[in-house]
């Protein structure tokens, strides 16, 4: 027996119902072309299964069983894992920027008439303070080169109290971006476990994947991922563990710890899990770079800012507080303060330009040797600055802060390539081709059409059947 004429109409009702799953997902497909967290979908046909005749098994058809995401798990994983280098570098990049506007070296720059830049700031600063205690061994009974030397010196000691306040804010203002960066994971981790719970309920419901609902929580991830490193570990039940730092986070719908800053000390802060109470080791993220930049580069500059303000109140203190004024008086410091936070000209000297001490006799007003000798200090190296003089140790401070930019520069350059290398992949697997789309739309049209056609066919022999039987 064959399938007769209400087997064809059947037949052909299943191809009109998955044709037009095919136009459906294709336009599903079309929407979401501009969508960065969607991956296309495919619509699985099969043939239907036959049925026994006396010609021997015949063909019913065919029918829609799935609607595939075309995703390749691999590909996602090396973005979410290349995804916190990436970030991990950016948020050092950003932060050695904000340092190297902090010196001033950059933003103080002039450029003069003939094409050539002048550096200001610190390094120009320390150059004019020991040119001003020259100018003034040559002079050394010029009440007017003593005001010039004490606007030049107050002039440095502004910029290093200018130097330490903006590093002193870009500190603060990197613990304000590690807070909000944990606030925004910690935000990332519960709608993970949400659509974790969402996936689980309707794959179990609908026995198929939930693709919108697993696109969706990939992009989490991978906002997640540039944040902080993290493993993720996918379930058989369509959920997803994830782990921070050896600590698990998220369990299937369940948000088992969080992120949270914490004072390790003297205003340091790292992160922990807040539940175990675990510092975490991060290695990657934009949390990670922070912390790292913060601690390690940003850190390291401004303590040699200071360790070289200091040094430089030390020395100049010493000589100058040996030395006799115009008036005779003596043991005046030239510099108060500690370090580059506080460093001052002693407001006595500016009150009175004719007490700086000068001379290395009293009496002898003309003598000049205190202030040659605080001119030399120039050309003096220290063991504490690695043998160097101020100069050459404030220049070293600046070229190791751009070392440490041009290196973040280069692997971000590295890294653009490898996250471009690993997109192209991505979109030839999962990208919505538009071309590709309107030609399926066109197949799925001509489809339908033609199983339009069977069953007015159809229709017609059963219409002529039932008058034959008239």
């Amino acid at each position: 027996m064959s399938l007769g004429l209400f087997g064809t109409l059947g037949l052909a009702a299943r191809s009109l119902q998955t044709q037009q799953a095919g136009i459906e997902v294709a336009g599903h497909n079309l929407a979401n072309v501009n969508n960065p967290a969607y991956a296309r979908q495919r619509l699985d046909i099969t043939t239907a299964p036959p049925v026994s005749t006396a010609l021997g098994p015949q063909g019913t058809g065919a029918e829609a069983v799935s609607i595939q995401s075309l995703r390749n798990a691999l590909v996602d994983q090396q973005i979410v894992a290349e995804g916190s280098v990436s970030s991990y570098w950016d948020a050092q990049q950003q932060a050695l920027e904000f340092a190297q506007a902090g010196l001033g070296q950059q933003i103080d720059s002039t450029t003069g008439s003939n094409g050539t830049s002048s550096q200001e700031g610190l390094a120009q600063g320390l150059t004019d303070l020991f040119n001003e205690f020259q100018s003034l061994s040559t002079q050394p009974t010029s009440l007017a080169e003593r005001q010039v030397l004490l606007m030049k010196a107050s002039a440095l000691a502004s910029q290093f109290n200018q130097v330490s306040q903006r590093l002193d804010g870009l500190r603060t203002g990197l613990n304000t971006s590690l807070s909000s960066d944990v606030d925004s994971a910690n935000k990332l981790l519960s709608d993970i476990a949400n659509l974790n719970d969402q996936i689980i309920s309707s794959e179990i419901n609908s026995g198929e994947a939930a693709n919108d609902l697993r696109d969706l929580r990939q992009q989490k991830i991978e906002d997640l991922s540039q944040l902080v490193n993290i493993d993720v570990a996918a379930q058989s039940n369509g959920g997803v563990n994830i782990t921070i730092g050896g600590v698990l986070m998220v369990s299937d719908k369940n948000v088992l710890d969080s992120l949270q800053t914490y004072d390790a000390g003297g205003g340091q802060m790292l992160v922990r899990a807040a539940t175990a109470g675990t510092p975490l080791t991060l290695t990657g993220g934009s949390i990670a770079g922070t912390i790292d930049v913060r601690d390690g580069t940003v850190a390291a500059l401004s303590n040699q800012i200071d360790s070289l303000a200091a040094l430089l109140i030390n020395e100049v203190n010493s000589v100058h507080a040996a030395g006799y004024s115009l008036t005779g008086t003596t043991g005046e410091d030239f510099f108060s303060g500690t370090d580059a936070s506080n460093i001052a000209v002693n407001p006595t000297l500016l009150n009175n330009p004719s007490l700086v001490q000068a001379s290395g006799t009293n009496g002898a007003v003309g003598d000049n040797s205190v202030a040659l000798a605080l001119a030399q200090l120039a050309n003096q190296t220290y063991a504490s600055l690695n043998n160097q003089t101020f100069s050459q140790s404030f220049a070293q401070t600046v070229a190791a802060l751009g070392q440490s930019l041009a290196t973040a520069n280069g692997q971000i350059s590295d890294q653009q390539t490898v996250q471009e290398m690993l997109q192209q992949q991505r979109s030839s697997i999962s990208g919505v081709s538009i071309d590709e789309e309107m030609t399926n739309l066109s197949v799925y049209q001509r489809a339908y059409q033609a199983s339009a056609r069977l069953i007015t066919v159809v229709d017609d022999l059963l219409e002529t059947l039932v008058n034959v039987i008239q």
